[in-house]
C-alpha cells in the first residue's frame, strides 16, 4: 500500500463575481508516486493540479513562479495559486493554515518513516 498523506480543504475561486465560490479539494501527497515532492490538488469533477512542495512553501512566504504557476501570501493568512493554460487563467485562494498544517504531515512523513494517519473529512 502507498503511504499517501491526504488533507481535505476549502479553496476559493477567484472570478469577477462578488462573493467568491468555495469549493472543497483534496490535497494529496504520495512518497511512492513517480515525483514524490509534489502535491497534488484535486478538484470536484476531477479536475487535478501538480505542484511543487517547495514551490508551494516558498510561495507562503513570497512570491514565486515556475513553468505555468504562480503562488504568493495575500495577507497574513491566506496564499493564492495562479496556473496558466492554453485555455486561460485559474485562480484560488486558500487559507494558509491547512496547507501548513498538511505540508509539515508530509515532512514529518518523509523525515521518520512513520506513516500518520489521513486526515478526517
Amino acid at each position: 500500500m502507498s503511504p499517501v498523506i491526504t488533507e481535505h480543504a476549502r479553496a476559493r475561486l477567484v472570478t469577477d463575481a462578488r462573493d467568491l465560490p468555495v469549493v472543497h479539494v483534496e490535497l494529496r501527497y504520495d512518497t511512492a508516486a513517480t515525483t514524490p515532492d509534489t502535491i497534488q490538488v484535486a478538484f470536484p469533477g476531477g479536475a487535478q493540479w501538480a505542484v511543487p512542495r517547495d514551490l508551494l512553501e516558498r510561495g507562503l512566504r513570497a512570491p514565486v513562479e515556475h513553468d505555468s504557476l504562480r503562488i504568493w501570501p495575500c495577507g497574513r493568512v491566506q496564499l493564492v495559486v495562479e496556473r496558466r493554460t492554453a485555455d486561460g487563467v485559474e485562480v484560488v485562494q486558500f487559507d494558509c493554515a491547512p496547507l501548513i498544517r498538511f505540508l509539515r504531515r508530509t515532512h514529518s512523513r518523509t523525515e521518520t518513516g512513520a506513516r500518520p494517519e489521513a486526515a478526517p473529512a
